[in-house]
């Protein structure tokens, strides 16, 4: 089997396509995104290697038209122009028509592709390529692509049809990945159905989360002790519990020694322990899911009674807008654990929280479950990733995998 070496420039102008930049600031303002219309995929709405469409930003179908040349079809790819460079995204179909938005790159394959659109797609996630991209990115301050730099990477491609099989062995990893995120987030969402039923015409009662759970904070050993880092101890950050795809905190960046935790203020949280961000971001939520310690940018709420746990959850998740503006700060915002210790609670009776709670905690078992699988799936996606694309790994062999991964 002969691989062919070439550039990504080259395949996109083989088929018809090419490589160009997003509207520029002048042909797109600020007054012109609109609450419903056509959406337009800016760098933060750049996933894995998929358009995430929370929250991303909207104009009207007329501008949309009048920037036809900026829209998405099926099969382009979006690259983030400026920061995280090495961020790209396969266009699917429920992405068709959209817009590529201010701060973005799209690559068109053209109207015969001479490639398999979703093979380079994940040819451009490989160690490689990422570098690659990393590398040749301007920029002393912040990173900058351009269609220049875009058009000239390298790529070593197999034939045709091998270059689809590859694909599909990843896109069926990657399918099960999103049915299984989808699973979670209606989950979730049900969940906190099930919470807006309980508590309607439910009032505030005379007891606070004070008087409901240990309410505790966190802190950071010195990072000029050597020793008191990369122990065994999970030491959690909010950056860890910001991007996750459900309220499940599993793992985290860093770790600490046994030493370190003793010279921090926190201690070490049990399973279960509710995290909630209390600076900068706050209300962002996450059970944890091992013992673990945290930083100062948390408040972490055990309750008492551990058969409440859902519903104080869900009641703490329920009342961010009130936390937020109950906050201070000058450089940042933050909540005080003394003020969110004096918030009320509203409590139903002992039996509808109850059976709300055995409810939820059904729910969440449900979207934790999803979402720890989509971490052995995504990991082994990585880890075929390099050996099917250098040729070291065949497409049965692969299959064979995703066989005994059940997918």
């Amino acid at each position: 089997m002969s691989w062919t070496k070439t550039t990504l420039g080259e395949v996109c102008a083989s088929g018809g396509g090419a490589i160009q930049t997003g509207p520029f600031g002048s042909q797109l303002h600020a007054s012109d995104y609109v609450e419903t219309g056509v959406p337009s995929v800016m760098p933060q709405n750049i996933g894995d290697n998929a358009i995430v469409e929370e929250g991303i930003a909207r104009i009207t179908e007329a501008d949309a038209t009048r920037l036809a040349k900026h829209r998405l079809r099926p099969n382009d790819i979006v690259y983030s122009r400026r920061g995280d460079v090495e961020r790209r995204a396969l266009v699917r179909p429920e992405n068709a028509g959209w817009l590529c938005g201010t701060g973005c790159l799209k690559v068109s394959f053209g109207d015969a592709p001479v490639v398999s659109p979703a093979f380079i797609s994940y040819y451009l996630g490989t160690e490689e390529s990422r570098e690659w991209i990393v590398r040749h990115a301007v920029g002393a301050t912040m990173l900058n692509l351009n269609t220049k730099i875009l058009a000239a990477i390298p790529l070593t491609l197999p034939p045709r049809s091998e270059q689809e099989a590859i694909a599909e062995v990843l896109g069926a990893l990657d399918d099960k990945i999103a049915a299984n995120t989808k699973l979670a987030t209606t989950a979730d969402s049900l969940a906190v159905a099930e919470f807006q039923h309980a508590v309607r015409d439910v009032a505030l009662s005379e007891q606070t989360f004070a008087d409901l759970a240990t309410v505790s904070g966190g802190g950071t050993p010195s990072t000029k002790v050597l020793e008191y880092w990369d122990g065994n101890i999970s030491w959690a950050t909010p950056t860890d519990v910001t991007p996750l795809s459900g309220p499940y905190l599993e793992s985290t960046s860093r770790s600490i020694t046994e030493a370190g935790l003793t010279a921090c203020a926190s201690s070490l949280y049990p399973a279960g322990s509710i995290l909630m961000t209390s600076r900068a971001t706050i209300g962002a939520f996450a059970f944890a899911q091992k013992p673990m310690a945290v930083n100062q940018g948390f408040i972490v709420v055990q309750p008492t009674d551990t058969e409440l746990s859902p519903w104080i959850f869900h009641e703490m998740r329920s009342r961010v807008d009130e936390f937020i503006a109950h906050a201070n700060g000058a450089t940042f915002l933050e909540l005080s654990r003394g003020k969110f210790k004096s918030f009320k609670v509203r409590l139903s009776t002992s039996a509808a929280m109850n059976a709300f709670g055995k409810e939820a905690a059904r729910l969440h078992e449900v979207a934790s479950h999803a979402l720890r699988e989509n971490r052995t799936l995504a990991a082994t996606r990585d880890a075929l990733l390099p050996q099917l694309m250098s040729g070291k790994l065949r497409v049965k062999d692969a299959e064979a995998v995703l066989e005994q991964a059940g997918v």
